[in-house]
């Protein structure tokens, strides 16, 4: 028997809303999962091991680390050309999964820079995590890595504002101006800000920064962000990224 339009709406309706559902607790799972264990990506960091054998790293690269907003950007190496850079993004990494993982991503290439982006997921409301948590954790990063690697130079990304998580833009600011803080008080940390430019246009920023979530960047956020933190980089590094200047 042919069922009538009206059915088929119903049904397509149906699983949509099945879709989301499913959707929306696995994220709960994973953000709750992730939260409570260290080790949770650990298989992404073994393979780390893997990389590096078949293409080794550059000499003392400019290690670029944190969550996904690295671990996406394909075109890293040759947005940064000539910078020697390393991309050590993975999963959807807290800052305490940095700090866990500091050893294997940043310490064993002692780097000349490192380029951090976190946080981002550490406010999700599903972590239970604050502004302060974040600044704390921080600290812990550049305290572990400025103790292994004395010359290195620490530049934090702020957090980016998004489309998906722009109720938790308040908490982000919170944490980017207490990190902001800790930066201007230390010579060899810098911090860039690539939130203004974001926001320049549009509150929340544009839709076209970002692929189709709403929260990871698109092509146009990447080159957003290439023009802003690879001046930074070669101002303070010199343009092939070999000075050891602190600007």
């Amino acid at each position: 028997m042919k069922r009538p339009l009206r059915f088929w709406s119903i049904v397509v309706a149906g699983l949509v809303v099945l879709g989301l559902l499913g959707s929306r607790l696995f994220l709960d799972w994973y953000m709750r999962a992730a939260t409570a264990n260290p080790e949770f990506f650990a298989d992404e960091i073994a393979h780390f091991a893997v990389t590096d054998r078949d293409h080794p790293p550059p000499e003392r690269p400019i290690v670029f680390v944190g969550s996904s907003s690295i671990r996406f950007w394909d075109t890293l190496q040759k947005d940064m050309a000539p910078l020697p850079v390393l991309n050590r993004g993975f999963g959807g990494a807290q800052l305490s999964h940095v700090i866990h993982f500091v050893d294997r991503t940043v310490i064993q290439y002692r780097p000349r820079a490192v380029v951090l982006y976190a946080g981002d997921n550490d406010l999700d409301e599903r972590t239970g995590k604050t502004a302060e948590d974040v600044a704390r954790d921080f600290r812990t990063f550049v305290s572990i890595v400025q103790a292994a690697v004395p010359d290195v130079r620490i530049y934090y990304l702020s957090i980016k504002p998004s489309r998906l998580r722009w109720s938790d833009w308040p908490r982000q600011q919170k944490a980017n101006a207490e990190i902001s803080a800790l930066c201007a008080g230390d010579p060899c940390l810098g911090y860039i800000d690539i939130a203004t430019s974001m926001l320049a246009a549009v509150e929340p920023p544009p839709r076209s920064f970002f692929r189709f979530d709403g929260l990871h960047l698109s092509a146009k956020g990447y080159a957003l962000w290439t023009g802003i933190i690879k001046s930074r980089l070669q101002k303070d590094l010199g343009e092939s990224g070999q000075s050891t200047h602190q600007g």
